[in-house]
């Protein structure tokens, strides 16, 4: 996802609406309250032993009212026995109906976002069954997406419905009823969407059909791989497609798909000839595209951009690239690796996903036109970067939490995150360092076509995966970068001809880092620690730079200046 910014604050609605079957509700102008804004966190203890098989989604969209009729059916199944069900739905919508394993429910809870849904006695832990819900409403609505989440009820230029969805930060309950925690991931899900004749409605996964109505069509979207809840995306408008068959390095082929608004092809060309650049650049530094079985695509939206699962959206109207490529469609297709292959298992550890996201950035600069690029976009990075919070806290956190001043590190996630990549890359290397990733992503560093499918980790899987790399417990570097706001700092002191050096840190662990010291015209390297280390110098008057090719995230005195300034 794009960065948030940090002085953003959503304004909740606090009233509690309570509907029943049998005694539901009409509220006028519901509100969607605080807690369906929230997404992650502690899981609830009725949902700690349910599983999500499956995902059947019916959606009737209405832009002329705004409003949507939708079905889900759900498969679940229960590890252990429990009399209620909790799943999660937004208050805008009424429930007209409800069934578990096929028999109608009339009593049940729909009460401060979530539906509480007694279980009948034969429902068997182990064994799979369905959930039924059929609901309508007018969803909430994204002011500012994807800063915040909901629909998005646009129109072209031409006056046509455009229409989206984007709720990666308050979760897929404003959306359809689910399991709203990162962790409830759908093994297969089916998606159709009803929309008036002439428009097109791009979704995840393969389109199966296309059926027509007097005055609709609906259009089948299937996909059979692990499916990120926040992910399942709307998209409608009046589209025309651009299409190719991409050979991978791998030995296969898979489509490469885009969806743009009528009447804007020459601009889409543009954009859709850097889709197998970027390809090919993933597929030779990380590894296989995950979801070559359905399509790599991208569709054009009516906000900035998501990482919706095979279907990426993009909403930067062809603007041209300071670095020679489209930053948006490269940092949203990142995360097709970087937070739908690999998800992170709470979002206090969402930096996996924007960390690593954000590092493609200036990985594939250097990809394309060498150091000098990529040194370019890590200084821009790094002057975003606030240490106000540790990166992650290793306690369950909300995605809202995550972004919030007083709590969580916000934007740190993006550039913070990806310089302590940068460092880690330049202290072990690029072979363990992309060895790795490649485990993180896919569960093995080997990835092939065929031996992986997307999962879960959180920073100790990663911190595992680089130790067993290096060959030694790496897990000292982290406690300084991840897990504490303030930045070592790179003390120096001078005397004569002697050059004293040290790292500041307020983490108990070791740290020690090999620094680079251009000592007049001669580059040398020093191991540097927490106690000092002297090394002589030719002259009392030679001029000393420290790491002058910036391989090390420290605390600088002029970038956090430039840092606050910028922030204000």
């Amino acid at each position: 996802m794009v960065a948030k910014h940090l002085n953003v604050a959503l304004s909740l609605g606090l009233i509690s609406v309570v509907s029943m079957a049998g005694c539901s509700s009409n509220m006028q102008e519901p509100q969607t309250l605080a807690q369906t804004l929230e997404t992650g966190g502690e899981l609830k203890p009725l949902q700690r032993h349910v599983e999500l098989k499956r995902a059947d989604l019916f959606f009737d969209i209405h832009p002329s009212s705004k409003s949507v009729t939708g079905e889900t059916t759900l498969t679940l199944q229960l590890s252990q026995p429990q009399q209620t069900l909790l799943l999660d739905l937004d208050n805008n919508y009424e429930i007209t109906g409800l069934a578990v394993a096929g028999n109608q429910i009339t009593h049940f809870e729909h009460s401060q976002g979530q539906v509480s849904i007694p279980l009948p006695s034969d429902i068997i832990a182990g064994q799979p069954f369905n959930v039924t819900i059929n609901y309508a409403g007018q969803p909430h609505v994204a002011e500012r997406a994807p800063w915040d989440g909901g629909y998005v009820w646009s129109t072209t230029d031409s006056g046509e419905p455009w229409i989206a969805t984007a709720v990666q930060g308050e979760g897929c309950d404003l959306i359809w009823p689910c399991l709203d925690h990162p962790t409830f991931e759908p093994q297969q899900t089916d998606i159709r969407i009803r929309v008036p004749k002439g428009l097109v409605a791009a979704s995840n996964g393969r389109l199966i059909d296309t059926t027509e109505g007097d005055d609709w069509s609906e259009y089948h979207w299937r996909s059979e791989q692990s499916q990120n809840n926040y992910g399942i995306a709307l998209n409608v408008g009046p589209y025309d497609k651009l299409e190719m068959t991409y050979q991978s390095r791998y030995g296969h082929e898979y489509p490469l798909v885009f969806y743009y608004l009528r009447g804007h092809k020459q601009e889409a060309k543009k954009l859709f000839a850097e889709f197998p650049k970027q390809l090919e650049f993933y597929e030779r530094v990380i590894g296989p595209y995950p979801f070559y079985a359905e399509k790599m695509g991208v569709v054009q939206t009516p906000h900035l951009g998501m990482e919706h699962q095979t279907i990426n959206a993009y909403g930067q109207d062809y603007k041209p690239g300071k670095y020679d490529f489209d930053w948006l469609l490269q940092h949203e297709l990142a995360h097709e690796w970087f937070g739908n292959q690999v998800t992170n298992t709470d979002w206090d550890h969402m930096w996996l996903h924007e960390g690593f996201g954000t590092y493609m950035q200036p990985l594939y600069g250097q990809y394309l036109h060498g150091d000098a690029l990529y040194h370019g976009m890590m200084y821009d990075q790094r002057i975003g970067i606030r240490n106000e919070h540790p990166i992650v806290s290793n306690q369950p956190m909300s995605e809202d939490d995550v972004y919030k001043p007083d709590r969580g590190p916000g934007s740190d996630i993006y550039q913070k995150g990806a310089w302590v990549l940068h460092t880690l890359r330049n202290l072990i290397g690029d072979k363990a360092f992309f060895a790795a990733t490649r485990k993180l992503v896919y569960g093995t560093t080997n990835p092939e076509p065929g031996n992986f499918k997307p999962h879960f980790a959180d920073t100790q899987y990663f911190i595992d995966a680089v130790n067993a790399e290096v060959g030694e417990d790496m897990t000292w570097f982290f406690e300084h970068y991840l897990y504490q706001a303030a930045l070592p700092e790179l003390v120096s002191e001078r005397d004569g001809e002697k050059l004293t050096l040290y790292f500041k840190s307020a983490a108990d662990a070791p740290f020690h880092l090999p620094v680079e010291v251009m000592v007049g015209d001669k580059l040398e390297r020093v191991e540097v620690s927490k106690t000092p280390t002297t090394i002589g110098l030719e002259s009392a008057d030679v001029h000393v730079v420290l790491d002058p090719n910036a391989k090390i995230l420290r605390q600088q005195d002029y970038v956090d200046e430039y840092s606050a300034f910028e922030a204000q």
